[in-house]
C-alpha cells in the first residue's frame, strides 16, 4: 500500500520521510522503465539476428557503441538538467525551477537537431574508422542512418524525462517505455518478420517508438500544475541557468563521450576478428544491459536524492542515504552477474545460436560477470558527485581510467600478445582502478562546504 501511494504522487519530495523508502520507491518504477527501454532495444537485436542472420545482428551490434558516442553526450547533459532542477525544488524556488524548465527544453530542442545531421551524414565515415567488417558494411550504415533519422525521439524523451524525475516523478516515465517498447516489438516483428525490409527497419521502428515515448512526456509536463510545468511560449535560453546546466551537466556528458570513444577502440579492435565476434560480444552487451538495470535505477535515484537534499541542506540524510542505496546496488548488481556468468550459454543463445557466435559472447561473460560489484561502486559514486555539483571527479576518474587506460593497456599488451581475451579482461581491470579511485574522493567529500 505505501509503494501505491507513493508512486501515485507525481511530485515525490525525497528531503522528508524514511529515506530508504523514498530511494526504493523512487527507484522502482525507473527499474521498470529501464527495464522496457533495454527490451525494445534487445528486440531489435533479437529479431534481427533471428529473421536476417548473423550478419544483420553483427550489423546492429557494431552499430552500439558509436550510437552511445553520439548520444551519450547529450545524456549527460540532461544529467546536469536534472540536478539544476531538483536543487531549487528542493530550495522551493519555483521560479527558478520553471526557467530551469524550460531553458532544459530548448537545449533539448537544439541537441535534437545537431545530433540528427551529424548521424546521418558522417555515418559511413564514422564506421569506416572503426575498421567495420566490409562484409557488413552497407547494412551497418543503413541501420545507423535510420536509427539517428527520428533521433530527435530519443534526445527529447531523455530530456523531458529528466525534468519529471528532478521532481520526484518517475512513474509517468515507466507508462510511456511500456508503450514505446510494445509499439517498436509490433513494427519490428511487421517490419522485418512479415514485410523483410532488412536491417534498417529495425532503426526506423526504434525511431517511431522512442517519439510517440516523447510526445508522451511532453504531453504531461504540458498538462501537469506546478513550477515544473512546460509552456511552449515559455521555452527559450535563460543564459544563468544555461551556464550552471553546463556546469553541472558538459562534465557528465564528456565523460559519456569518453566512455564512448574507448568502446568505439575496443569494438575496432573487436571488430578485426570478423562477423561472429562483432555479433557474439555485441549479443552480450544487450543481456549484460539487463544486469545493469539495478545499478540505473538506483543511481538515477540518488542524483536525485542528493540534489534535494542538497538543496534542503539536510546533510547527515545525504550520507545515509548514500550508504543505504550502494548496499542495495552492490548486492543486487553481482547477485545477476553471477547469473549471468551461469546462464550465457543460453542467454546468447537466444540472439543467435550459431556456435562461434555464442562462443564469444560466453567468453566475455565469464570475464566480467564476477565483478560487477565494481562496475556498480563506479557508477553509484559517479552519480551521488553528480547530484552534489562536482560532476568534474567523476569525468576525470573516468578519462583516466575508463578511456586512457584502456586504451593503453590494448595497446602495449597487443604489442606482446594479440588475443580477444584483451578486450575482456580491459573491463574489470578498468572498473577496478575508478572504484579504488572514487573511494578516495567520496571520503574526502563534505556536502557541508558544496
Amino acid at each position: 500500500m505505501e509503494v501505491w501511494i507513493f508512486l501515485k504522487n507525481d511530485n515525490a519530495v525525497m528531503t522528508e520521510g524514511s529515506y530508504k523508502k523514498k530511494i526504493v520507491y523512487f527507484a522502482i518504477p525507473i527499474f521498470f522503465g529501464s527495464l522496457f527501454q533495454q527490451m525494445y532495444s534487445t528486440a531489435d537485436s533479437l529479431i534481427v539476428g533471428n529473421f536476417l542472420g548473423s550478419s544483420a545482428l553483427a550489423a546492429v551490434s557494431s552499430s552500439g557503441n558509436l550510437i552511445f558516442l553520439l548520444i551519450g553526450f547529450i545524456q549527460g547533459l540532461t544529467i546536469g538538467c536534472s540536478v539544476v532542477i531538483a536543487r531549487f525544488i528542493g530550495a522551493r524556488d519555483h521560479k527558478m525551477t520553471s526557467l530551469a524548465v524550460h531553458t532544459t527544453v530548448a537545449l533539448g530542442l537544439v541537441s535534437s537537431l545537431v545530433l540528427t545531421l551529424v548521424g546521418i551524414f558522417l555515418a559511413p565515415q564514422i564506421l569506416r574508422l572503426m575498421s567495420t567488417p566490409e562484409e557488413i558494411m552497407d547494412q551497418s550504415v543503413e541501420f545507423f542512418r535510420m536509427y539517428f533519422l527520428g533521433s530527435a525521439g530519443f534526445v527529447m524523451y531523455n530530456t523531458l524525462v529528466s525534468i519529471l524525475q528532478a521532481s520526484g516523478d518517475s512513474k509517468h516515465p515507466v507508462y510511456y517505455l511500456i508503450i514505446a517498447s510494445i509499439i517498436n516489438i509490433l513494427l519490428d516483428l511487421l517490419f522485418i518478420g512479415v514485410f523483410r525490409f532488412g536491417v534498417g527497419a529495425a532503426g526506423v521502428a526504434t525511431s517511431i517508438s522512442q517519439t510517440i515515448s516523447a510526445l508522451l512526456a511532453l504531453h504531461q509536463l504540458m498538462t501537469q500544475s506546478g513550477s515544473c510545468r512546460v509552456d511552449l511560449r515559455k521555452i527559450r535560453f535563460q543564459p544563468q541557468i544555461l551556464k550552471m546546466i553546463i556546469k553541472f551537466g558538459l562534465p557528465s556528458g564528456l565523460q559519456n563521450s569518453i566512455i564512448g570513444l574507448s568502446n568505439v577502440i575496443i569494438q575496432s579492435y573487436i571488430n578485426f576478428y570478423g562477423k561472429n565476434a562483432v555479433a557474439g560480444i555485441g549479443s552480450y552487451c544487450k543481456v549484460e544491459g539487463f544486469a545493469f538495470l539495478p545499478v540505473t535505477c538506483f543511481t538515477m535515484a540518488l542524483t536525485t536524492f542528493v540534489a534535494q537534499n542538497l538543496g534542503a541542506k539536510e546533510y547527515q540524510r545525504i550520507r545515509a542515504g548514500v550508504r543505504f542505496g550502494t548496499i542495495c546496488t552492490l548486492v543486487l548488481a553481482e547477485g545477476l552477474g553471477i547469473l549471468l556468468f551461469v546462464f550465457s550459454p543460453q542467454l546468447i543463445g537466444a540472439f543467435d545460436s550459431t556456435p562461434a557466435v555464442v562462443s564469444f559472447g560466453v567468453a566475455r561473460a565469464h570475464v566480467c560477470g564476477p565483478f560487477f560489484f565494481l562496475v556498480a561502486f563506479t557508477h553509484v559514486m559517479a552519480a551521488v558527485m553528480r547530484g552534489a555539483g562536482k560532476a568534474m571527479i567523476p569525468m576525470i576518474i573516468m578519462m583516466i581510467c575508463w578511456c586512457a587506460v584502456r586504451i593503453l593497456t590494448l595497446y602495449v599488451v597487443g604489442m606482446f600478445y594479440q588475443t580477444i581475451q584483451t578486450t575482456y579482461w580491459v573491463y574489470p581491470l578498468t572498473w577496478m582502478l575508478s572504484s579504488l579511485a572514487f573511494l578516495l574522493c567520496y571520503r574526502r567529500l563534505d556536502f557541508t562546504k558544496l
